[in-house]
């Protein structure tokens, strides 16, 4: 076994600005799951199927009224900025967290707005296979993940309006490696003039200061040198954590006052708002409740979709208790299987998450589905774990496959179990 750990480690730490370990912990397996060509590609269909119809479902949500809006769980102080559209793709960078069973492929969730795990599947899993001399079944996803990057960039600049040298930054809490790292990849993937500053480097101008009569330094973000900031990627900063950010000395709300800024076309951000406009786990409740009324906003083979790939969901549990069915009850805003609870058909709890951190969040109430185990090789051996797949939808495409093995609610302690496509010769 100590052979097995001084692999595992000689192997990940060769791989710059990764994280195999977290929080002192075995973070990344040096194991891999084998896959068929034909299940990597039945899950890229169903990313592809699910993705159509939450992009499809975002201009309903923008026309919803206030009322509907904050019944949906939108934070109030959001709803102006959650109706912009700002770029022609409702989220660059989404992962889709899905159950595979045999032939059944089901949503559990949708991170539109700041999805992790992207480093993890579109680099070090390929670096993985090539050492267990296994087929990456995400070849070629870096490469169009680093176009989806640019271009995005590119759009969300020229949709300002301004006549100059962009300035671009790439940000987020410098104190939490895998954030600091996630980012850094993505700026390093972007590849052209760019900046990476920790949340804490920038600096909010919310009126503009005058000299003279003259405005000499407009509202604005800007970057440690003073420069205005056109363009800001928050891979890993939550809008619903921006929203209530507050200056602890001015007790100016400087999330609401950087969201005007958006507004105003002073600033872009990405993910665009409309990512967050489809992250809140409410909006399957609202598809649900279309599809339940077959609904024509969604057509026949839309709501084929729906049928296949989408779990019952509801804003509260009285069908699961009428059907006897059991269910999970989860924030609508939560991450990381916090705050996460499990009932059996007559309302007992039987599983929950330790963490409460979301517990004013807006709950849904969702079919349970038990995930699939399979058997991992760890530093304390042999695992038996649950497995949940995550596929990414890059600017309306599917994109890389990865999974996260754990606990029957997937938290922030599962680990990431690299995906392999077994070579046809060898099984000759």
């Amino acid at each position: 076994m100590n052979t097995f750990r001084q692999e595992r480690q000689r192997f990940f730490e060769g791989i710059d600005g990764f994280w195999h370990d977290l929080f002192d912990t075995e973070y990344a397996l040096w194991d891999v799951k084998k896959e068929t060509p034909a299940r990597i590609q039945t899950i890229r269909k169903a990313t592809e199927r699910i993705g159509y119809i939450l992009f499809k479902t975002a201009p309903l949500l923008r026309n919803l009224d206030e009322e509907t809006l904050l019944q949906l769980g939108f934070p109030k102080p959001a709803l102006s900025f959650i109706r912009l559209q700002t770029l022609p793709f409702e989220s660059v960078i989404a992962r889709m967290d899905l159950v595979v069973i045999n032939e059944e492929i089901k949503l559990l969730e949708v991170n539109s707005d700041t999805p992790t795990f992207i480093k993890e599947t579109f680099a070090v899993n390929g670096e993985v296979c090539k050492a267990f001399e296994l087929k990456n079944p995400n070849e070629a996803c870096e490469e169009k993940l680093r176009k989806a990057v640019r271009l995005t960039v590119k759009k969300a600049f020229l949709s300002l309006g301004k006549r100059k040298s962009p300035n671009i930054v790439f940000s987020s809490h410098d104190d939490h490696e895998e954030d600091r790292l996630t980012t850094q990849y993505l700026q390093e993937l972007y590849g052209l003039h760019s900046q990476y500053l920790s949340l804490g480097q920038l600096r909010l101008v919310t009126e503009p200061i005058r000299e003279n009569g003259e405005i000499i330094i407009d509202r604005g973000l800007y970057d440690n040198q003073g420069e205005m900031i056109d363009v800001l990627y928050r891979q890993t900063y939550p809008i619903e954590h921006l929203v209530d950010d507050e200056d602890p000395e001015t007790k100016v709300k400087v999330g609401q006052e950087l969201m005007k800024l958006v507004e105003e076309k002073k600033l872009a951000v990405i993910n665009p708002p409309s990512a967050f406009l489809l992250q809140s786990k409410a909006v399957l409740a609202l598809i649900w409740g279309l599809h339940e009324e077959l609904h024509s906003f969604f057509t026949e083979e839309e709501h084929n979709w729906i049928h296949t790939y989408f779990l019952p969901t509801y804003l509260d549990e009285v069908y699961f208790l009428r059907q006897g069915l059991s269910y999970v009850k989860k924030p609508s805003f939560g991450r990381e299987g916090d705050t996460v609870e499990i009932f059996t058909g007559s309302g007992e709890i039987v599983e929950e998450d330790a963490h409460k951190t979301y517990q004013d969040s807006l709950p849904v109430y969702q079919q349970f589905i038990k995930l699939p185990k399979t058997v991992v090789q760890t530093l304390q051996g042999k695992k038996n774990v649950h497995y949940m797949y995550g596929c990414f939808y890059v600017n309306g495409h599917a994109s890389a496959i990865g999974i996260r093995a754990g606990r029957q609610i997937t938290d922030n302690e599962a680990y990431f179990l690299p995906v392999g496509i077994e070579n046809e010769e060898e099984k000759q």
